[in-house]
This record gives structure tokens, C-alpha cells and sequence, in this order.
């Protein structure tokens, strides 16, 4: 197939979205179709992919404010029609719903091109953390308005998809997510890092990993902390990632060692050099972090929802809480921090889990989705939350 995949995150850009993007975009290309990326540049050195294992069409954008690593993009309908028309795609996938796919979208349609879209961010459910809860029902109608002109949407759990099918949205199906067990592993354990970290050899490294936002939960994941440093006092907790909240949260909580965003090698270190993993978010649709979390051989504590419903199964490989039940979260963190024999059952538990999620199990499902709609002449059949992967 000659593919066109639209989205507004790819990597350079650090972020679970992009990073699931690249392993389908590369697993799609590795499978012989040709792949065209099209995405907003990233900065002015940013430079079109080279080495031919798919094509870049870079196209400009704009600073989204709190976010200067990231870049949105601008609605360029007309340059999409004309490289579109010069080189027709026998489908386009449209994976981020800002201008940029809301261009590509209304260009597809033009040129009768068959649409796929993916739903990787509730953004409807961020509105009521940034203090604009009015604006829920609105932006669930765009969302829902978007999505309904592609013929299918993927998203990454059967739980998301009953939600949005109940919520309107029509023709879900599954795309689940893998993780890489040769770059998150616990063999990359490294006691030079721990020293730095100043943790002593049985004291517990808490790490979290996530973009530094309102949506994230931090005052439980600091309450949760606060609880371990006063039972442990050589505890020490390292948050890797960065987002609007970093400079507010490193001035709050000096004692945190604040990371900011990690290349790829040093972030597979930072995992497999903790103890245990907390995550604390409530609006997830997936979670790739939690996945990373357990390929590198650590516990995993969230609530029971998304990636750790999926794959946590409670003090067997992890734990795992009813859906925003804050006081069994933080009894639950207590519990992990204080047994060192219990995080480390749990964490060869996890690692193993983690061997048997395949990436290329998910993208011969994408693969297949993708054929078929290619494939058709006249609108797909629509059916509820339908698994195809």
C-alpha cells in the first residue's frame, strides 16, 4: 500500500503518542509499504528522514503554549491536495486531530481518498484540570465529529472503545500497543546512576515517568511519596519527563530530582535502575509508560484502567487499584515501598509479562485494518467497538 499518515507528535518529538507512531510507521515500512510522514517541522534544523525507509513531508507550525518541545500544525489543505493529487495514497491515516488532520481530513475527503483515524489522547477528559470543565461536552462533540468521518477508528483498549461507542463514536476497533524488551530491560540496571541518586543499596528508588501536566495527578503521586520518605527516609524519587508543571513542582519539592526529558538509552537506564514504579493518572487512554516500566523488570503500581487493567494482574506482576480510589492507591504504595522481596516477585513477574507484548503482533493488526479499508469501494459497516488485532 502507498500510505499517508498525518499526525502532529512524531518523533524527535519524546512522547508516548509519538513513540507508538514510529514503531507502526517502521513496522508498515519494514513490510514493504511505502509510508509518507506528514508533520509539522519541528525546528528550523528539523530536516526530512533520509535513508529511505519511509518518506517525510514536513509542513510548518506553530509553539502550543506550556509546550515549547512540541509544535502544532497549520491547516495546509491546499499543499496536501496538490501533493495528494501529484501522487494519489491508496489511504490516509490521520492519528492527531488538531489543524493539521483536520486538513488532511477535509483534503481526503475531496479527493474521495479512504480515511482511517486513531484516538490516542482523551483531550475531552483534560478540559476540568485546567479549569474549563464547560468545555467537555464541546470538545467530546469535535472529537466525536472528527472521528465519525473516517471510516474506522483505532484506539488502544476494548475499555476506550466501549466508552467512545457509547459516547457516539462509530466503527471503533482496537490497536493496542507493544513494548521494545531489548531497550527496556533490567540488565541495564546501573549502581554508578543509583550512587548519583544518593539511594542507598536497600532503600527504595521510586521512578515516575510523564509528561509534567495538570491531567497527571501529581498531588497524589507526592502525597504517595511524601508517606515513603517518612517510613524511609533514604527513599528517593526521580520524575523523568518534562511539561508545563516542571519548574512549578521542582521549586515545591526540592528533595525530587526533576530529570526533564531523557534520550531513549537514558531512559531505559533510569527504569531499570529504580525499584518501583508509581503512576498516578487517571486519564490515560493507554499508558506506554507502564509497559516500559515492566519490560525493565519493575512493579508497577497504578489505578485499574487502561495499559494496567490490560496487563497488571494485582500482587501477581504488580498492582493495581479500583479506578480513583485514592486511599487504596496510597496504601498500596506503602505496601510496595516497604518489602523489598515483594518488588522484586513482582518485577521478574512483570518482566516476563512484558516478553509476550509483541509490537509486531500490533501492527500486523494495524496492517490488516489498513488493508481492508483500502481495499473498499463503498463505506465500511460500522459496528460497535469491533477487535480486530
Amino acid at each position: 500500500m502507498n500510505i499517508a499518515l498525518v499526525t502532529e507528535t512524531f518523533p524527535p518529538e519524546i512522547n508516548g503518542v509519538a513513540m507508538t507512531l514510529s514503531h507502526l510507521v517502521e513496522g508498515l515500512a519494514l513490510r514493504g509499504h511505502r509510508v509518507t510522514v506528514i508533520r509539522p517541522r519541528q525546528n528550523p534544523s528539523d530536516l526530512p528522514r533520509t535513508d529511505g525507509l519511509y518518506d517525510e513531508l514536513l509542513c510548518p507550525g506553530f509553539p502550543i503554549p506550556g509546550y515549547p518541545f512540541l509544535r502544532g500544525g497549520l491547516p495546509v489543505r491546499g499543499r496536501l491536495l496538490k501533493s495528494w493529487r501529484a501522487a494519489r495514497p491508496d489511504l490516509v491515516h490521520i492519528a492527531t486531530e488538531g489543524p493539521l488532520g483536520y486538513a488532511a481530513l477535509s483534503a481526503a475527503d475531496k479527493l474521495g481518498l479512504p480515511l482511517t483515524s486513531s484516538f490516542h489522547t482523551n483531550f475531552h477528559s483534560y478540559s476540568k484540570h485546567y479549569g474549563f470543565a464547560f468545555l467537555t461536552r464541546p470538545a467530546l462533540a469535535y472529537l466525536r465529529h472528527f472521528h465519525n468521518r473516517t471510516r474506522i477508528t483505532l484506539s488502544p483498549t476494548a475499555e476506550l472503545n466501549a466508552e467512545l461507542t457509547a459516547d457516539g463514536f462509530e466503527g471503533m476497533r482496537l490497536l493496542s500497543r507493544g513494548v521494545n524488551t531489548a531497550v527496556f530491560n533490567p540488565a541495564l540496571r546501573d549502581e554508578t546512576l543509583r550512587k548519583s541518586w544518593c539511594v542507598a543499596p536497600e532503600s527504595p528508588a521510586v521512578v515516575h515517568v510523564s509528561r509534567l501536566a495538570a491531567e497527571k495527578n501529581y498531588p497524589l503521586l507526592f502525597d504517595a511519596f511524601a508517606r515513603i520518605r517518612t517510613a524511609h527516609p533514604d527513599a528517593r524519587f526521580i520524575v523523568v519527563g518534562d511539561g508545563p508543571l516542571r519548574k512549578k513542582l521542582a521549586r515545591a519539592y526540592p528533595w525530587i530530582l526533576f530529570t526533564g526529558f531523557l534520550p531513549r538509552a537514558d531512559l531505559a537506564r533510569h527504569y531499570a535502575s529504580a525499584d518501583l514504579f508509581l503512576y498516578a493518572s487517571l486519564t490515560e487512554t493507554f499508558g506506554n509508560v507502564v509497559t516500559e516500566a515492566m519490560a525493565s523488570g519493575l512493579p508497577v503500581l497504578a489505578f485499574d484502567y487502561a495499559a494496567p487493567a490490560r496487563y497488571i494482574r494485582n500482587l501477581e506482576n504488580g498492582l493495581v487499584v479500583p479506578f480513583g480510589n485514592a486511599t487504596a492507591w496510597l496504601h498500596a504504595a506503602d505496601t510496595l515501598a516497604a518489602s523489598t522481596s515483594l518488588r522484586r516477585r513482582l518485577g521478574a513477574a512483570a518482566r516476563l509479562t512484558a516478553e509476550g507484548i509483541s509490537w509486531d503482533h500490533v501492527i500486523n493488526g494495524f496492517e490488516r485494518d489498513l488493508h481492508e479499508v483500502a481495499g473498499l469501494t463503498v463505506p465500511i459497516s460500522r459496528t460497535p467497538a469491533t477487535v480486530a488485532s
